[in-house]
């Protein structure tokens, strides 16, 4: 792990100066942290705030950024106005991704920086990701898949930090909770934000609230049936204020990119680096 940590530090090394896409969960702040670290005003954090983004999320970055003394450049972007986007094409994020990752570079090149980086891991690769194909054509660098850093090893290596997001739980953003072809909405997003933002103030860490028309799946780690199953009328109640007709549980419980499952076979996994 100390060879991987030594391989990143050269990679960001080697740009000489690099802005990276930081949107304050584990990946990116464990790598925004090292990059600062090693070149200091000559790395910026460049954070997108949009309707897919939640304001707890923004606030959490905001505060990390203020307190490491790191220059963070806000950019309010509007992803729905983005051609196709709306219509949840099963190439979504690569729609997405290419339109942020764009202006990201352009707003690097104003500000004299070099590269452009995310923090996506080599666990990454295992599930249907075309926003990768997007950050490939771009030339955006990937510290972490370069040195082969795995979720597990960030998570480590951050908690030996100090950083506080070694053990958040993993977030995607919120047009992940639409299958694919339904139309996204900015009441809609809304609404799942709400959703979430209720279980997550009842002590639900690990969760998502995904949209089905007028009903809601909520994914759990099944550790944690037993305690919503308690508060189930409340929840319901909740959810109905919220705009939701019905809501269940998936009783396969929280699982990353389960909205992948509905893909035919031939998606393949990744669109991005082999």
């Amino acid at each position: 792990m100390q060879e991987k940590l030594s391989r990143l530090q050269e990679v960001l090394r080697a740009s000489g100066s690099i802005a990276i896409a930081f949107s304050g969960g584990v990946d990116s702040t464990f790598l925004l942290k090292i990059a600062h670290d090693l070149l200091g005003d000559k790395c910026i954090a460049l954070t997108a705030q949009s309707c897919f983004f939640p304001a707890r999320e923004m606030h959490e970055a905001e505060a990390f950024c203020r307190h490491e003394g790191i220059r963070q450049i806000l950019l309010r972007t509007e992803p729905l106005a983005v051609p196709g986007i709306r219509e949840n094409p099963k190439n979504r994020c690569y729609l997405c991704k290419r339109a942020l990752f764009t202006q990201f570079l352009e707003i690097a090149n104003e500000n004299g920086i070099s590269a452009v980086a995310e923090g996506s891991n080599p666990d990454d690769l295992g599930d249907y990701r075309p926003g990768l194909q997007a950050v490939a054509e771009l030339g955006i660098l990937s510290p972490l898949r370069t040195a082969e850093l795995h979720k597990s090893e960030i998570r480590l290596l951050s908690r030996k930090l100090g950083l506080p997001t070694w053990e958040k739980p993993s977030f995607a953003c919120l047009a992940s909770r639409f299958p694919y072809g339904e139309t996204i909405t900015e009441e809609q997003l809304q609404r799942i934000d709400r959703a979430e933002q209720f279980l997550l103030d009842q002590g639900f860490r690990q969760l998502r609230v995904r949209i089905h028309g007028k009903a809601a799946r909520i994914e759990l780690l099944p550790e944690d049936f037993p305690r919503l199953l308690a508060i189930r009328e409340e929840v319901t109640a909740y959810f109905r204020d919220c705009g939701f007709a019905y809501t269940s549980l998936d009783l396969q419980g929280y699982r990353m990119g389960s909205m992948n499952e509905t893909l035919p076979a031939d998606s393949g996994t990744t669109c991005g680096h082999s």
